[in-house]
């Protein structure tokens, strides 16, 4: 069974910070920064193509609740939210979940380097991204 659902169920303990008939939020036991918080439905959906479209406006309704009470609960300058989407992007739990991270001026977190397309490649992917919507 999905770790996820055995803590929605309460059979893992957590610290919840969050709940509705929808969805948990409970803090990260590996965090990136102090009050990181999971904030996943409580139905199990693997990821955001599972995911029905009613439930994730739920789900990210919950987010922004959360990210806020974080902002203010903790004082901090502001906070990152994040969706690791399949194992090659992160996603170590198969249960959709968002991560909210604190963060704290000078706290050192990095987020990733920026590229930059050659002559016609954005155009290239451009147009195989809109022919697969």
């Amino acid at each position: 069974m999905c770790v996820f659902c055995e803590i929605i169920k309460g059979s893992i303990p957590s610290h919840k910070v969050y709940e509705d008939d929808d969805v948990y939020a409970f803090l990260d036991i590996a965090p990136v920064s102090y009050g990181h918080t999971l904030v996943v439905p409580k139905e199990h959906y693997a990821n955001m193509e599972t995911i029905p479209e009613d439930v994730l406006c739920k789900l990210i309704a919950a987010v922004k609740k959360v990210g806020k009470a974080v902002k203010e609960g903790l004082g901090v300058a502001g906070y990152n939210i994040s969706e690791n989407n399949d194992p090659v992007a992160g996603q170590v739990i198969p249960h959709i979940h968002f991560h909210v991270i604190p963060r704290r001026r000078d706290d050192g977190l990095k987020l990733w380097p920026q590229g930059k397309y050659g002559d016609g490649e954005a155009e290239e992917v451009a147009e195989k991204i809109r022919k697969a919507t």
